[in-house]
C-alpha cells in the first residue's frame, strides 16, 4: 500500500457509488483487501503506508482499529447492497498479525455477516516470522484465515540486516511448521533479491532454503529503491551501491530455474506455485479487473471502472470512521482506454498472457519487434522466458 496518494475528484461523503459500477459489481469476481498499518520496526526499504507505535502520534491506537475497520465494512454493504459473496480476502500491510488474532477474526466475521464469504473463499493475511506463536496460528485458523504469506525475505543475516528485518532466519522454517498443525494448507513465502552486498551464493541459499520449506508459492520481488525511504537516503550517500541489473536478471534467472525444479510453476512474473489451486486468486483479481473494496488508511478500491482511495494517516482515518462519513480522500472514473491500458500492463505479466484483441493498430505494429519476447499463440500475447526479463519494456512497446 504506497504511502503517497494520488490526485483525484472529490469522493461523497457517504462513499455512493455510481449505478453504473455497481451494475458489474461482482462479475469479475469480488474481493476484500484489508490494510493494517502497523509495523514494530520500518523497514528501510519499504514505501508503504505504516506505522511504528512512536510514529502513530496521540489520538491513534491498535487496540480499537479492529472497531473502526468494521465499521468501513459495514458502509461497504450500504454502498455495496447486495452485493453476492465475497471471493478472496487479503489482510495486509504493516503487519496484520501485530494485533491480536480476535481482532483479526473479527473484521473476517464482520465481512462474512455484512457482505458474505463464498464457500471456498480463499482469506489470506500476511505475517512476520517474528509475529507469530503456534496459539496464535491456530487461533487464525479457527477464524477461518487458510492462507498465510510470510515476509521471509532473505535468509542470509547480512542481507536481512541491509533490509532492517529483524527476524531469526531460523523462525522461518519453525513458522511454517506452526502453520501446518494449525491446518493451514496454503503458505506462501515471499522473497526479495538484489539488496546490496547479497552475493548470488547469498540468494541461491535463501531460494533453497525458501524451498525447504515446502511451500505452496513463492513471490520473488527484485529489490526496488523507492525516494523517501532510508535505503534511498543511504544509496544517495554512496553508503550502499544501487541494485545493478544484470545482478537482478541473474538472480530472477536462477530463481526460476530453482523453484521449476522444485515442482513451483511460474503464473505471473515474480509468482510461482506448485499447482493452479495454490495460485493466490486475490492477486489474479487485482491482475485480471476484478472489483475490490479496500479497508483502511490510504486502502485503494476498484468497483465497475470507479477507483478510490482512503485518507493516509490513520488518525484521520479514524477521525472519519468516527463522524460516519467515507474515509475516502478521492475518486477517478477510468475511461476505456484507461482499462485497456491496465490489461496491456497486467495481463502481460500473467502466464496466460494477454488476449491479442486488446492491443490497439499501434500495439498490433509493435508486435514483430518483440522477436523472442513474446509468442502469440492461439490469438494470445504471452511472454517467453526472455520476455520475462523485460516485461515492462515490453508493455512499454505494445503501448507505443
Amino acid at each position: 500500500m504506497p504511502s503517497t496518494l494520488p490526485d483525484g475528484d472529490a469522493a461523497p461523503a457517504d462513499g455512493a457509488l455510481p449505478a453504473s459500477a455497481l451494475s458489474t459489481l461482482g462479475k469479475r469476481g469480488l474481493g476484500v483487501y484489508v490494510h493494517v498499518p502497523f509495523c514494530r520496526v520500518r523497514c528501510g526499504y519499504c514505501d508503504f503506508n505504516t506505522y511504528t507505535a512512536e510514529e502513530l502520534g496521540p489520538g491513534v491506537s491498535r487496540s480499537t482499529y479492529a472497531e473502526q475497520a468494521i465499521a468501513e465494512i459495514r458502509l461497504a454493504r450500504r454502498v455495496l447492497g447486495e452485493t453476492g459473496p465475497v471471493d478472496t480476502v487479503f489482510f495486509g500491510g504493516g503487519t496484520p498479525t501485530l494485533l491480536p488474532p480476535q481482532d483479526l477474526t473479527a473484521i473476517l466475521g464482520a465481512i462474512r455477516d455484512e457482505l458474505g464469504l463464498a464457500e471456498d473463499a480463499e482469506v489470506t493475511t500476511e505475517a512476520n516470522p517474528d509475529s507469530v506463536t503456534p496459539e496464535t496460528l491456530t487461533a487464525l485458523r479457527g477464524g477461518g484465515f487458510n492462507r498465510l504469506s510470510f515476509g521471509m525475505q532473505s535468509s542470509v543475516p547480512h542481507v536481512l540486516a541491509t533490509l532492517d528485518r529483524t527476524h531469526d532466519p531460523a523462525r522461518v522454517p519453525a513458522a511454517v511448521a506452526w502453520a501446518r498443525a494449525a491446518g493451514f494448507e496454503q503458505v506462501s513465502l515471499d522473497l526479495i533479491y538484489g539488496t546490496p552486498g547479497e552475493s548470488m551464493a547469498d540468494w541461491e541459499r535463501s531460494v533453497d532454503d525458501a524451498l525447504a520449506c515446502e511451500p505452496d508459492h513463492v513471490s520473488a520481488y527484485s529489490l526496488i529503491v523507492e525516494d523517501g525511504t532510508a535505503l534511498a537516503r543511504r544509496v544517495r550517500r554512496g553508503e550502499l551501491p544501487m541494485p545493478d541489473e544484470d545482478d537482478l536478471a541473474d538472480k530472477y534467472l536462477a530463481a526460476d530455474e530453482r523453484l521449476r525444479k522444485a515442482g513451483l510453476s511460474w503464473y505471473e512474473v515474480s509468482n510461482w506455485a506448485s499447482d493452479d489451486d495454490q495460485r493466490c486468486r486475490h492477486n489474479l483479481l487485482y491482475w485480471t479487473g476484478g472489483d475490490w473494496w479496500g479497508v483502511g488508511p490510504g486502502a485503494h478500491s476498484h468497483v465497475g471502472g470507479v477507483r478510490w482511495w482512503n485518507v493516509k494517516h490513520p488518525k484521520a482515518y479514524a477521525d472519519r470512521i468516527r463522524a460516519g462519513v467515507s474515509p475516502a480522500h478521492a475518486r477517478e472514473t477510468l475511461t476505456d482506454e484507461d482499462r485497456r491500458v491496465e490489461r496491456v500492463l497486467l495481463e502481460l505479466r500473467l502466464k496466460e498472457g494477454l488476449p491479442l484483441d486488446v492491443l490497439d493498430d499501434a500495439g498490433r505494429t509493435a508486435l514483430p519487434e518483440q522477436r523472442g519476447l513474446v509468442t502469440t499463440a492461439s490469438d494470445r500475447v504471452v511472454l517467453t522466458d526472455e520476455g520475462r526479463l523485460l516485461a515492462d519494456g515490453v508493455v512499454r512497446d505494445l503501448l507505443g
